[in-house]
């Protein structure tokens, strides 16, 4: 399935200045810094003036003093994904790529996200949300499962927990990244992903990883994690996928790009996991490989995120 590209034509100069924000204070700082180096080498290479702004301290002085038309977010985790970010560009207004204020803290907010999945009949795991070591009732019969932080993204802080010995600790550990934590039930099969690009869901990509799960290693580091395009499903299925992502990735609100992830259980039924609204773009990331299997380049797919900045 190729990308439907309403307007091929490209005027770099139409972007004025754009400021890419990567960086930041969360726990994918690195991801993020990868992310915007090679969003700022894209656009620069392709004729649009731009300028990288470390979000990590004086984001406010430094858009200030560079005073950009349109900012490109690069970022990941808190303080950029989860509607931060995007409020304080709205103050500023300036126009900005990606979900907008609610959409962003509603996928970034795993346990909301999942109820309001689960409201209109969409489905997603059983889960739990654990605020501390006096609330695991719950959570125990939910093994074997998966431990996370409801706030954070890229894996980071997840376990898979069998015993309910092990679950008072997993759940500790995860709640370092501070906020609740999620527990949720551990379905068995494949992962899958749908990319999102300006109202279109791309090529489905199926992820086999080395180890237990598709953690922070396999998605960045490893190059052991296979991906598959095809995905192996039929078109019907396939079609299936991609509507059902495009469904959960709108009743959050989101807009412009983002990513839809699932799991498969043994009966062939696919479960929502998570949005991701500002997926990564390193050389390891899905949504290059998508927008490339649908057609799009790099360097076009940078220019498909931004065009849609201004359309909010």
């Amino acid at each position: 399935m190729k990308y439907d590209r309403s307007c091929d034509h490209f005027d770099p100069k139409a972007f004025g200045k754009v400021a890419v924000l990567f960086g930041g204070n969360s726990a994918e700082r690195e991801v993020s810094l990868t992310s915007g180096e090679r969003i700022y080498a894209s656009l620069t290479r392709q004729g649009v003036k731009c300028q990288l702004i470390d979000t990590c301290e004086n984001a406010v002085e430094q858009l200030q003093a560079y005073g950009p038309d349109y900012a490109f977010i690069a970022l990941h985790g808190r303080g950029g994904e989860d509607g931060t970010m995007q409020g304080l560009l709205e103050t500023m207004g300036i126009p900005y790529s990606g979900s907008g204020v609610m959409a962003s803290a509603l996928a970034m907010d795993k346990y909301r996200c999942k109820l309001l999945w689960q409201s209109i009949g969409l489905p997603t795991p059983e889960f739990a949300l654990v605020m501390g070591a006096d609330n695991l009732g719950h959570a125990e019969s939910l093994l074997p499962a998966f431990v996370k932080p409801s706030m954070e993204g890229s894996s980071v802080g997840v376990a898979r927990v069998d015993r309910r010995e092990d679950l008072e600790a997993a759940c500790q550990r995860a709640g370092e990244h501070k906020g609740p934590v999620l527990v949720e039930s551990f379905i068995d099969g494949p992962e899958f992903t749908v990319g999102i690009l300006n109202d279109q869901a791309l090529p489905v990509i199926r992820i086999e990883a080395e180890g237990e799960f598709y953690d922070y290693e396999a998605k960045y580091l490893s190059d052991n994690t296979r991906y598959s395009i095809p995905c192996g499903l039929t078109s019907i299925k396939e079609q299936e996928l991609q509507a059902v992502a495009l469904t959960a990735f709108e009743t959050l609100g989101c807009s412009g790009w983002g990513r839809v992830d699932f799991m498969q259980d043994q009966q062939g039924r696919f479960w929502l996991l998570e949005v991701n609204t500002i997926p990564g773009m390193t050389d390891h990331s899905l949504m290059p490989m998508a927008a490339a299997d649908a057609g799009l380049s790099f360097d076009e797919l940078v220019i498909e995120i931004l065009k849609a900045a201004n359309v909010r």
